[in-house]
């Protein structure tokens, strides 16, 4: 008997808007996965792995999850290479790679993804100005093509594809495996230096003066004004080294849990303001030095389980976006302004540089900076977030499709140049009527 897609409502990504029912179906092996999409009720849909995107990238009316690929197939310990199947996770993975002295090379604000969305999103972390996007470590990747074919692709093999699926969103078919290769640490601990910042123009200075830092955030106080405008705590890390006696061990799963959705006016502007404050008045010197453990330093918000709830039954939509680091100072001081103004304000408003981007046609990243900040959902905010994506195509930026549930199709391909290139790809491998998302629909792929 074949493997069937089963009906399941109201599937939504991690800012809960928007919903679709969908199908889902979840193959345990290769073999499945070929034959779902050779078979005639597959009609168009996408991968999703832990549905850690946050708009609609990973929805459409039919799903094929990658929980079940959730295997190891090899990993050398003298060496650092991984291969594993897409559906493993970060977290599983930093269980078994830490003991053996190695860390994952790049890693987002989460490590609840799978190792196929990372690729599809071309996940980028603190370290990007010194090693890139995670696909510059990506060795090679297995693809389950729209006709059902597996074919290895890499930046040497079958590199037109690789270049496409390396941050396509899952567009170019089924990313089954993929081989990495990690980076060796002595300690699962952090060096964190941390600088408390008066204003916008001190953060980017103090990023300029420690380019060299292997890990570098600010989070920052989006509604303060004048003076203190993109007040922010810098934070610096480095990986420690064996002297500090800080083992070679993983971290517990936090059991904080957001038990219910939260109603939808505990977060107002009053509310997040107080946040805003105490939470840059808990750090009172200019500059703090400790030792932490990988896991808050990385993954803050994985403390707490189902956070998303917080934000209330309506959801909320996570905005990032970069601009050229030549314009960094004035384009977001022109956009904090405007946030200010509107007393939209977020409780997470993270700040990175970011250094050159790939080749990719579909990654995010380009030297400059990325701010990406979380709105609670309401009707007016749709147009201001429109206003804000004038000023950040003003300033030649661009924003993250992994973030993204609302761009239109004219900034989309205004800002992403060789999107053309990434839909010939499509097209000539069949993809184009396979593999679709809501937001490959609304983006005009």
């Amino acid at each position: 008997m074949s493997l069937q897609f089963t009906n399941r409502h109201n599937i939504h990504g991690w800012g809960r808007y928007p919903t679709i029912d969908s199908s889902m179906a979840q193959p345990h092996t290769y073999h499945e996965c070929q034959a779902l999409i050779r078979d005639d009720q597959f009609t168009s849909g996408i991968a999703r792995g832990l549905g850690r995107s946050y708009g609609d990238s990973s929805l459409s009316e039919q799903i094929i999850a990658s929980k079940q690929l959730n295997h190891f197939i090899d990993f050398d310990p003298n060496t650092g290479e991984l291969t594993c199947e897409a559906g493993t996770s970060f977290s599983d993975i930093l269980q078994i790679i830490i003991p053996q002295g190695w860390f994952l090379p790049v890693t987002p604000g989460t490590q609840f993804v799978t190792m196929g969305g990372a690729i599809a999103s071309d996940v980028h972390g603190k370290n990007h100005h010194l090693d890139g996007s995670f696909s510059d470590h990506v060795k090679q990747l297995k693809l389950c093509l729209a006709d059902g074919n597996i074919i290895c692709c890499s930046a040497y093999i079958n590199r037109e594809l690789f270049l496409a699926t390396c941050g396509g969103m899952g567009l170019t078919g089924i990313i089954l495996e993929a081989t990495i290769q990690l980076i060796p640490i002595e300690s699962s601990a952090i060096e964190e230096t941390t600088h408390k910042t008066d204003n916008l123009a001190e953060t980017l200075a103090l990023f300029e003066q420690h380019q060299d830092a292997t890990y570098s955030v600010a989070w920052i106080d989006c509604l303060a004004k004048g003076a203190h405008l993109g007040r922010s705590l810098l934070m610096l890390g480095e990986h420690a080294s064996a002297d500090n006696d800080a083992p070679l061990a993983t971290s517990m799963h936090s059991k904080l849990n957001m038990p219910f959705t939260l109603p939808n006016f505990t977060l107002n502007r009053y509310s997040i303001k107080a946040f805003n404050a105490l939470y840059y008045a808990r750090v009172r010197q200019k500059l703090t030095e400790k030792t932490v453990n990988y896991s808050p330093f990385f993954y803050p918000l994985d403390s707490i389980q189902n956070w998303n709830r917080m934000y209330g039954k309506r959801g909320f939509v996570q905005y990032q976006f970069v601009i050229p680091k030549e314009a960094g100072l004035t384009g977001l001081t022109h956009i904090l302004n405007e946030i200010a103004d509107s007393q939209r304000g977020s409780f997470l408003a993270v700040l990175k540089v970011f250094g050159k981007g790939n080749k990719n046609y579909l990654s995010f990243p380009m030297e400059g900076y990325t701010l990406a900040l979380d709105f609670k959902m309401d009707s007016t905010l749709f147009s201001f977030l429109d206003h804000l994506d004038e000023i950040v195509l003003h300033y030649g930026g661009r924003l993250y499709l992994t973030k993204d549930a609302r761009m239109t199709e004219q900034v989309f391909k205004q800002s992403y140049p060789q999107w053309e290139k990434f839909q010939d790809v499509r097209q000539r491998f069949g993809a184009e009527t396979q593999f679709n998302s809501m937001q490959s629909k609304r983006l005009g792929l």
